[in-house]
C-alpha cells in the first residue's frame, strides 16, 4: 500500500462541480448527495496521538440510507480503529445548502 504523505488534495471548484454533477445524474431521486459533519468530529479525530489524516468509509444504514464513517489514520495509512469513529452526519437531503455550485 502507498503510504499517505503530505499530498495536496485540493481540486478546482470546476472539478468539484463536475464530480458532484456526475454523482447526481447517476443517483436515484431523493438519494443522499452529501453528508455534513460539525468541526468537532474532525477535531476529535485529528487530536488523537499519531493521527495524520482522516479516512472516510462509505456505508449504509439499516434502512439502506448512505452513510459516511470517519476514522483517523496514522502515517502508515492504518486506521486508528481503537480511537474515535464518527457517523451520524447531516444528510442532504434534507439538510442541504441553500446555494452552492457543488449542489446545483
Amino acid at each position: 500500500m502507498t503510504k499517505p504523505g503530505n499530498q495536496d488534495h485540493r481540486i478546482t471548484l470546476a472539478e468539484g462541480v463536475a464530480l458532484t454533477r456526475r454523482h447526481r445524474k447517476a443517483a436515484a431521486a431523493g438519494e443522499v448527495r452529501s453528508v455534513g459533519f460539525g468541526r468537532q468530529a474532525f477535531d476529535a479525530i485529528l487530536a488523537q496521538p499519531g493521527c495524520t489524516g482522516i479516512r472516510i468509509y462509505l456505508g449504509r444504514g439499516d434502512d439502506g440510507t448512505p452513510a459516511m464513517v470517519l476514522v483517523g489514520m496514522d502515517a502508515e495509512g492504518e486506521d486508528l480503529a481503537d480511537g474515535e469513529v464518527m457517523d451520524r452526519g447531516w444528510p442532504c437531503p434534507p439538510v442541504c445548502p441553500s446555494s452552492s455550485p457543488l449542489a446545483e
